[in-house]
């Protein structure tokens, strides 16, 4: 099972933006964006998204959510962003 990565803005260009900066080979065809997801194969990757997401929180008007359950999803905060990130790691040892 996949897990997902969503981000939402109410500004035009913030999700661009973030991106373009932080995973230049993003393939974007919209630079209007104000919803972006993407899904992952091995959740480990995802550690790094949210870590480069919660320190930038403060340049980019931006709130993730991310799923690791089917239809469940979790707000990314600066109050729970660590524990995420070890999380994953102790929930996917590989």
């Amino acid at each position: 099972m996949s897990v997902i990565v969503n981000l939402y803005s109410k500004k035009a260009n913030e999700i661009y933006n973030f991106l373009k900066k932080f995973s230049p080979n993003e393939h974007l065809d919209d630079k209007n964006l104000l919803e972006w997801k993407k899904e992952y194969d091995n959740p480990i990757e995802i550690a790094d998204i949210v870590g480069v997401f919660i320190d930038n929180n403060d340049k980019f008007d931006i709130n993730m959510w991310i799923s690791l359950d089917k239809d469940f999803f979790v707000n990314i905060t600066d109050h729970n962003s660590d524990q995420i990130i070890r999380y994953l790691f102790e929930r996917y040892p590989y």
